[in-house]
């Protein structure tokens, strides 16, 4: 299949996402082979009725696709030895000792906790088996929440990550504030902020520069809106949602802004081994080890997630009846996706329909980005899986 046609194809994808009844407001996408971007798309507006076309260097909240970057900062300490991944984490940040496991609720609602019974290690924030959760995927967490006066975790700052274990450390996966607490300790260990700590060990060595937990204002400028999908389909423009800025903290698990060129590049790194353009991030075989499916060994397994806040997520799960796990810090599907991708990929997703995936065994990477809530949006979603599907199609 020749460039031109892959070029038709995506772009195709890209238009009828837009342009159909209920579409996507706007939508950047591009994929990647290990040398370069072989397909850069953008359409529509960055927000819904302005005349203010999306363009391929419009700048994103890119939510949880924020989590693999923390994860690369935690595995140069791994590297470097100043970190091992059974370690427990109050080693490094001892507030996460005073956290509990949640037994239940009396009667008047308050929560009924008991010590864990084993800390939780770094491989455990690493591998979300920690038994901390989001408030958007777990009642009992927006109930405990609720009880404690803890914050949202968009609020960005340390009190809303110290928050309650819904099991033990190690007995289930269960997505949520991990990665934050990962960030603390790359914290802890470089004496930086995470931003300053990225901007010194990935962006440099990658080229990056429209990325950041802050919006420069060249940035801001090209902000995308974030837009609420109701009940109905109807899609409302947001334009005062945005995270604090400055932070209050460096949010590893969902903070960053960027360009989905500029993620293109980490992408790259990953499908190069380790190697950017202006030096290595990571060795060759740590890059190895961060793929590896760390759950399989403790027979546990990704499934999909329920809402407890409807307008931040919809119920769902990734290529439901594939089986999947997770990896240093992000989701592999153990088996072909329908989509083309190989076993043992990798992928994962921002709250605001950001979604990306990477193929070692093809050398093959993607990064789809849009800016609605809730999450696994019922024409974003869609036209992320007919994208990588043309990819591997067309190429």
């Amino acid at each position: 299949m020749t460039q031109t046609h892959l070029q038709e194809a995506l772009d195709a994808v890209l238009a009828q996402t837009t342009q159909r009844h209920g579409g996507a407001p706007g939508v950047v996408a591009m994929a990647t082979d290990r040398d370069g971007n072989f397909y850069e798309g953008a359409a529509g507006s960055r927000e819904l009725g302005q005349d203010r076309p999306i363009t391929t260097d419009s700048v994103f909240a890119i939510f949880s696709t924020t989590k693999a970057l923390t994860g690369t900062c935690a595995m140069q300490l791994v590297e470097e030895g100043r970190i091992r991944l059974d370690d427990p984490v109050g080693k490094y940040v001892p507030e996460i000792d005073q956290l509990q496991v949640l037994e239940g609720f009396d009667a008047s609602g308050q929560p009924l906790t008991r010590a864990p019974r084993r800390p939780i290690t770094i491989n455990d924030l690493m591998l979300h088996t920690s038994g901390l959760c989001y408030e958007f995927f777990s009642a009992d967490d927006l109930k405990y929440r609720g009880a404690k006066g803890i914050p949202t975790v968009v609020t960005c700052n340390f009190d809303s990550i110290r928050t309650v274990l819904l099991h033990e450390p190690g007995a289930a996966w269960t997505y949520g504030v991990n990665i934050d607490w990962l960030g603390r300790i790359v914290e802890q260990q470089r004496g930086q902020r995470l931003g300053a700590v990225m901007a010194e060990r990935i962006f440099g060595p990658l080229g990056m520069k429209d990325i950041g937990f802050g919006l420069s204002d060249s940035m801001r400028s090209r902000r995308v809106t974030i837009h609420d999908r109701a009940a109905d389909g109807r899609l409302t423009p947001l334009p005062d949602l945005v995270l604090p800025d400055p932070p209050p903290m460096d949010m590893g698990g969902h903070g960053l802004y960027a360009t989905v060129g500029e993620y293109m590049k980490f992408i790259r790194m990953l499908l190069n081994q380790g190697a950017g353009p202006n030096g290595r991030v990571l060795k060759a075989e740590t890059v190895d080890a961060m793929c590896r499916d760390g759950l399989s060994a403790m027979g546990l397994s990704v499934g999909g997630w329920t809402t407890s806040i409807p307008s931040l997520s919809n119920t769902g799960e990734f290529f439901a009846g594939t089986p999947k796990g997770w990896a240093y810090t992000f989701m592999t599907n153990r088996e072909r996706t329908p989509s083309g991708r190989p076993a043992h990929s990798l992928m994962w997703a921002g709250l605001a329909n950001c979604f990306y995936w990477i193929d070692r065994t093809t050398g093959i990477g993607g990064y789809w980005a849009t800016q609605i809530l809730p999450f696994q949006d019922a024409v974003s979603y869609p036209g992320f899986v007919e994208f990588e599907s043309a990819v591997y199609h067309h190429r």
